[in-house]
């Protein structure tokens, strides 16, 4: 768990960004106030995720959570505030599972599929982080927007890094980290979250496929 947590602060502050988490008042001060805390982000993302954000309470969150509704106000003031931070708390999730899985890799390539494995395991764990995200565009577009924009930051940086290495072709890191993003985006939707079964993956003919693709346009000339 510490491992875990310690790469979560990572990419946190991988790019330096002020988020709703590090500007708020409400920071637990003792590890079981923190897990109370994230107790209540883990409640709210099913809420969020099954109701939407107009028809969730903060009564239903607490619930699901098993703690006082008082006990809310100890950690968010609001619940616009609670939607707000839970969608940079699923981007820091996400982005501390996909650096760990690429830790290791002996090229860019593979850690591109290492990453893109990591991201459809994250999403078919945590299916409705897309609506979640999506619906934030409206309610919190701050927060949607530090969403995106800090997954871009560590992935521009590993791709400049790999450019400078020989790894991959000169492209243009920013061009290129979104066009990439917008695979992984487009692939979960297709694959899982448009899938009938809960249970749904992405099956390694299909990873094969994109890493191919993703392979094509990155590799360097022969």
């Amino acid at each position: 768990m510490a491992a875990q947590d310690k790469a979560r602060q990572d990419a946190t502050q991988e790019d330096g960004q002020t988020t709703p988490r590090e500007a708020r008042a409400l920071t637990p001060q003792t590890a079981r106030g923190e897990a109370t805390r994230q107790r209540i982000l883990e409640a709210a993302e099913e809420v969020f995720g099954e109701q939407g954000y107009y028809e969730a309470s903060i009564s239903e969150i607490t619930r699901r959570a098993k703690v006082a509704q008082g006990t809310f106000y100890l950690y968010f003031h609001s619940k616009r505030e609670i939607f707000a931070e839970l969608v940079v708390d699923l981007g820091d999730r996400l982005r501390a599972a996909t650096n760990a899985a690429s830790q290791g890799a002996g090229n860019r390539i593979s850690a591109e599929r290492q990453g893109f494995q990591a991201f459809f395991a994250f999403v078919a764990q945590h299916r409705r982080v897309y609506q979640i995200v999506q619906e934030a565009e409206r309610v919190v577009p701050e927060a949607a927007q530090i969403y995106y924009q800090r997954i871009s930051a560590g992935y521009q940086r590993r791709l400049r890094e790999a450019i400078q290495a020989g790894e991959i072709r000169p492209v243009d890191p920013e061009v290129a980290t979104y066009a990439l993003m917008g695979i992984a985006h487009f692939q979960a939707l297709r694959w899982l979250l448009w899938s009938d079964s809960d249970t749904a993956t992405v099956s390694p003919d299909v990873l094969d496929a994109i890493m191919a693709f993703i392979t094509q346009g990155l590799e360097q000339p022969k």
